[in-house]
């Protein structure tokens, strides 16, 4: 009897994840109050962020950074690349008393999922909760990922000559849009403005490796249907349902990963904020890349 709820419960709790059904249609569908609804998802969400965290979403260490390295130098042709970093606003009924703190620019309440994810379409860290009406750039700042990356916490490998050269050294970087600020392991494309062939070259390369995280968002979308519509749930609660559904999509990427490369963004917004400029040192480092990937060792076989 105890087997049968269990399965009963979970199958339930799927459901919502897979349909984002509201807790009233649920309760018809499931025969459940809905207090008692309530309490099965923030429960369950709770225990398998508890339960699969430490092993699907582990604190990246140096071998780690080296994996994600080969793995978008083999798809996205962008050595000493470690990671796309970007932010999505997630849809969610305005809380009561908070104002306009959830309201971000584009004209709905949300909280921003901020995620660094691999060429493989998985999550490598996530910030979760922030509100809907901060920049993502702020928002990555005061993250741990981004207080990691500015504050050189993060475990990444030393400088490296870039593969066939002899040098420079260049350092393994985190890819993103031009909402965030360069640092030493950060980079984002040039000004879209009078862009020569060397530069326009380095934004195509930076967008490919870039759109692994939109593409996972996108995946983590099709999968989880409750991301595509407003979570009608306490603030709190929509933490745990994203939370839950992040180490999920690693738990199944990992064990089955069987969807394939995305081409489209997912229905959650993207943040397209600008943020302040790189230091002249950051942006002498993006050219140094910008010209390995003119050069005979880096060109990738297109048409120029």
């Amino acid at each position: 009897m105890v087997i049968y709820q269990t399965y009963n419960f979970l199958f339930f709790f799927f459901s919502f994840l897979a349909t984002g059904d509201s807790f009233t249609s649920l309760h018809y569908n499931f025969r459940l109050g809905i207090s008692t609804i309530s309490s099965i998802v923030k429960e369950t969400c709770k225990v398998l962020w508890d339960e699969l965290h430490d092993e699907f979403i582990p604190t990246p260490n140096r071998q780690r950074w080296l994996q994600i390295e080969e793995k978008f130098r083999e798809v996205c042709q962008f050595p000493h690349c470690v990671g796309a970093v970007d932010g999505k606003h997630i849809r969610i009924i305005k809380p009561p008393g908070t104002g306009s703190e959830f309201f971000n620019y584009k004209k709905y309440f949300s909280i921003v999922l901020m995620a660094i994810a691999d060429a493989e379409y998985r999550f490598v860290a996530v910030d979760i909760g922030a509100y809907g009406r901060t920049n993502d750039s702020m928002i990555f700042k005061n993250s741990f990922m981004g207080r990691s990356v500015y504050n050189r916490r993060f475990d990444f490998p030393p400088p490296e000559p870039m593969p066939g050269t002899n040098g420079p050294q260049l350092p393994y970087v985190l890819v993103g849009d031009e909402a965030f600020q360069m640092a030493g392991n950060l980079i984002k494309p040039y000004a879209s403005r009078g862009l020569d062939g060397k530069k326009q070259n380095f934004n195509y390369r930076l967008t490919r490796a870039r759109r692994m995280v939109e593409c996972t968002f996108g995946i983590l979308v099709l999968k989880w249907r409750v991301f595509a519509k407003p979570i009608q749930l306490k603030i709190e609660t929509v933490d745990e349902v994203v939370k839950c559904g992040v180490v999920l999509h690693n738990f199944l990427r990992t064990k089955e990963p069987t969807i394939e490369r995305l081409t489209e963004d997912s229905e959650l917004t993207s943040i397209s904020t600008f943020g302040p400029r790189g230091s002249v040192a950051v942006s002498a480092m993006r050219d140094a890349f910008a010209d390995y990937f003119c050069s005979d060792a880096g060109r990738f076989q297109w048409p120029d």
